[in-house]
């Protein structure tokens, strides 16, 4: 089991730029699957972002391709989520989750979950 806690959310303009992190716990967070769900007000919670546990495979959907990037550095057993370009349409919580599953993309292959951070995006 990890805990997750994530942090750097807040109000941003769209076009601005705004970072994400998520600190873990476990010794063996090199060790899994890594992403970034969010959940809007009336909506289910959606898969933004993964990353494998080296770094090297990641997945974005197709609403963030381009403007989002995920990154990790397991030294510090932390997880990023750079968003460039927020839309109105990102405001939501934000969640980190790990997946001890390869390749994760369901929300139930994720056991751990963060708290959760807000992130608005105005117009």
């Amino acid at each position: 089991q990890v805990q997750l806690v994530e942090s750097g959310g807040g109000l941003v303009q769209t076009g601005g730029s705004l970072r994400l992190s998520c600190a873990a716990s476990a010794s063996t967070f090199s060790s899994y699957v890594m992403g970034w769900f969010r959940q809007a007000p009336g909506k289910e919670r959606e898969l933004v972002a993964s990353i494998s546990w080296s770094g090297a495979s990641t997945y974005y959907a197709d609403s963030v391709k381009g403007r989002f990037t995920i990154s990790r550095d397991n030294a510090k057993n932390m997880v990023y989520l750079r968003m460039n370009g927020p839309k109105p349409e990102d405001t939501a919580v934000y969640y980190c989750a790990a997946s001890r599953t390869l390749a994760a993309r369901r929300r139930s292959e994720y056991a751990d979950w963060g708290q959760g951070t807000q992130v608005t995006v105005s117009s």
